[in-house]
């Protein structure tokens, strides 16, 4: 059915690979409904719309005319305030000896070794240790500006925290190789807090470093406790690289 009389403003916006739920409700929130959607090889392309406001030119002038008026009002008032102001006085003559400064006050009595800078703690980083990594596990956009800050802020250093599987894909064509999508908290298909953590080039079987009863296989809706190493933040595909100390199945 064609909408009459409507038009509408169209962008397009990308998605990690088993994140498009997530975004789309992401913008759904905002007024913008589902076009279409491109599957491409790491990233899904979603091209988006939502009705343009028919008074947007009325807001602007309504806008641009009471800007003019507060312009005005002010000028006036600094005019006003600037006529009733008192003539500035002289420049006072600075006292004598003002600017003198005994020696003994220039010359520190002993001198005094620069302290060395603290190490950072190297702790484990959990929620109920670290606020700036709760709260990184509450974001609702995974390519929020805080994440590169905390990406550089802790890099190689271990994070623990309960996360799930929320893509597995082979990397680069391999058939043993894979890169694993982890979400933070229990598998959602249609939310999923925090960033897009990965792990990438990984197999299935050595390098995720099991503990306890493993299954046969390890699969999207998979809910694990994670254990791994700070890596960096990618802004381009807004995935954050870690690498797995500990996987264990929960």
């Amino acid at each position: 059915m064609v909408d009459e009389g409507i038009t509408y403003e169209t962008t397009s916006v990308r998605a990690i690979r088993g994140m498009e739920a997530r975004t789309v409700a992401k913008w759904e929130n905002q007024g913008w409904e589902v076009v279409s959607q491109t599957t491409g090889k790491l990233q899904t392309e979603i091209v988006i719309r939502r009705p343009k406001p028919k008074s947007r030119v009325l807001l602007y002038a309504i806008g641009a005319g009471a800007l003019a008026i507060v312009l005005a009002t002010v000028i006036t008032i600094g005019v006003i305030s600037d006529r009733n102001a008192p003539a500035a006085e002289a420049d006072a003559t600075p006292s004598a000896g003002a600017g003198e400064v005994s020696s003994s006050e220039t010359e520190p009595s002993e001198s005094v070794e620069p302290s060395e800078p603290a190490e950072p703690e190297d702790i484990v980083i959990t929620t109920a240790n670290n606020p700036d990594f709760a709260a990184l596990l509450a974001l609702g956009d995974y390519c929020d500006d805080s994440i590169p800050v905390f990406a550089e802020k802790y890099r190689g250093q271990t994070i623990v925290f309960d996360g799930n599987v929320g893509a597995v894909n082979n990397h680069d064509g391999a058939t043993t190789r894979y890169d694993i999508l982890i979400g933070a908290g229990d598998y959602s298909e249609t939310s999923q807090p925090g960033p897009a953590f990965q792990f990438r080039d990984v197999n299935l079987v050595n390098d995720l470093h099991y503990v306890g009863d493993v299954p046969d296989t390890l699969g999207v809706g998979d809910n694990l406790n994670v254990t791994a190493e700070v890596g960096e933040y990618e802004p381009g595909s807004c995935l954050f690289l870690i690498e797995p100390v500990e996987t264990t199945y929960r």
